[in-house]
């Protein structure tokens, strides 16, 4: 009989299978906690004093009664980590205080408290500070809002007081759509397993499904792309200095939103801005470095804080003092044209300056931040080798991207010229140079040449829409560590160092 063909029985097993997957992954959601979890153990709760009190003389070593208020001294190691399957972020605790978790030491008073972090998350420590309401009180430890990506953890070294080991250590506070729970290990560092025994089941169920529907149905075009994708043409134009990153994350958006196409046009933040302005479509983001939008009525969104960094050819060795802002406003005013006139130690090589075009928002950056004016050597050579006016002072050519200044200032002896620190940092023939003795970072205040990596779109993106789709994208956990690994920090992360 036809309905006992081979692909209806698998069709009904698939379908039994399909039930059965079901009915555990009902079970599964009841019973096990949700996907957004924080958990907690202690992994030392010892006593480093007189013991005598309980019973165990000689246990501890005494030298802490000497010291007041520290009778019954002990110290807990508590670790705290996202064991969930999903990121967590500020706004995902529920607690109406400022801080996020409560951890509580029962008959114990805190004396004081140290936090340690992987050495592969630097992120993390940049939260434990009073304003964001670190703190301790009597026996309760308050524990900022701290974002965990999937598996990452923190941990805290508390000293204690007034109380035996043993008594109860409990973590409170309120995530949404999760929970926080004490956990276990068998070792202090034991990575708990992916996945537990009834997920491994249901996994297993729905595996078996999976596979039977596609050795029976033809896989069809319209199937829906990912929730949070959206397909369609969408241009990204701007920042040669950001363009690595865009490129990055465009390459991965289209890997997981079938259906969508990013084209990735670095033409510089300004010419990339005044395009987006002159036009006025809605299927174009216009990356700038500096906020150059805003004079012309753009949409604007901050998205990474970029540092940049003066660079020169690997034959000028000038220490690690680098350059005064002074020294730069007078090389970049004509003022110097050899470098031995800036120091004798350094070789008898004319300058020459190479630039980037008026339309790059690493120049103006430059500009704003480190000549405190426009760069007063008008453009002298193409080539930046010959020069074209003989009257001029010195070399001066304007080149369109960052990768051409990196490569004419290490082709050029004498050459000096600016482009974004990561790029600079990895290319052959150039040297990074520190600024009034402050050496290039996007993390230190004090260095004056960084800058703040705008998104800019016609009007605010529509709900729905591949620009939409690709910003909220770029504040994904997994996008921000992208721009991290380029050398730049996150705004949806550095608020207070966005402005």
């Amino acid at each position: 009989m036809e309905w006992l063909s081979a692909e209806n029985l698998v069709a009904v097993g698939t379908a039994v299978l399909g039930i059965a997957a079901s009915g555990v992954m009902v079970w599964y959601e009841r019973r096990v906690p949700r996907r957004k979890r924080i958990g907690y153990r202690v992994q030392m709760d010892n006593p480093i004093g007189d013991d005598v009190r309980s019973g165990r003389a000689n246990v501890r070593l005494g030298l802490f009664n000497e010291a007041p208020d520290m009778a019954d001294a002990t110290l807990v190691l508590l670790r705290v980590e996202n064991d969930g399957s999903q990121g967590i972020d500020r706004d995902d605790y529920t607690g109406p205080a400022p801080h996020g978790l409560t951890a509580v030491f029962t008959d114990r008073t805190i004396r004081g408290v140290s936090v340690t972090q992987p050495t592969d998350r630097d992120h993390l420590m940049d939260h434990f500070t009073p304003e964001r309401g670190f703190g301790y009180e009597g026996n309760r430890l308050r524990i900022p809002r701290v974002p965990l990506n999937r598996g990452d953890h923190f941990k805290l070294l508390v000293l204690l007081s007034g109380g035996d080991v043993g008594r109860e250590i409990r973590l409170t506070g309120g995530l949404r759509e999760g929970e926080v729970h004490p956990n276990r290990s068998a070792t202090p560092d034991e990575t708990p397993p992916l996945l537990s025994g009834p997920a491994r089941l249901f996994t297993a169920l729905l595996t078996l499904s999976v596979v039977a529907l596609a050795g029976i149905i033809v896989a069809r075009d319209d199937t829906r792309p990912p929730l949070g994708c959206e397909q369609g043409s969408l241009t990204v134009t701007g920042s040669t200095a950001f363009a690595p990153v865009v490129r990055t994350l465009a390459k991965e958006y289209e890997k997981d939103c079938e259906g969508a196409d990013l084209t990735v046009e670095a033409r510089g933040s300004e010419a990339g801005v005044a395009e987006l302005a002159a036009e006025g479509t809605k299927d174009v983001i216009a990356f700038s470095d500096g906020p150059m939008g805003a004079r012309l009525g753009l949409h604007g969104e901050k998205v990474a804080l970029s540092a940049f960094t003066l660079v020169v050819n690997d034959r000028i060795t000038l220490g690690s003092q680098g350059l005064s802002k002074q020294d730069v406003r007078r090389l970049y005013g004509g003022e110097i044209t050899r470098w031995r006139q800036l120091d004798p130690a350094l070789p008898d090589l004319p300058v020459t300056l190479v630039s980037r075009n008026a339309d790059s928002g690493t120049r103006q950056t430059f500009q704003q931040r480190v000549l405190g004016t426009w760069e007063r050597v008008p453009s002298t050579s193409l080539d930046c080798v010959h020069k074209d006016d003989r009257s001029a002072s010195v070399v001066r050519c304007e080149l369109d991207s960052t990768e051409d200044v990196l490569e004419a200032v290490s082709k050029v002896p004498g050459a000096i010229g600016y482009s974004e620190l990561t790029v600079a940092a990895g290319h052959e023939g150039v040297r990074t140079v520190p600024l009034d003795g402050i050496a290039p970072s996007v993390k230190t205040d004090r260095y004056p040449y960084r800058g703040v990596e705008y998104a800019y779109t016609h009007r605010a993106a529509q709900p729905g829409s591949l620009a939409a789709a690709f910003l909220a994208y770029l504040d994904e956990a997994t996008s921000q560590d992208v721009i991290r690994e380029y050398g730049h920090l996150p705004c949806e992360r550095q608020e207070e160092l966005c402005g």
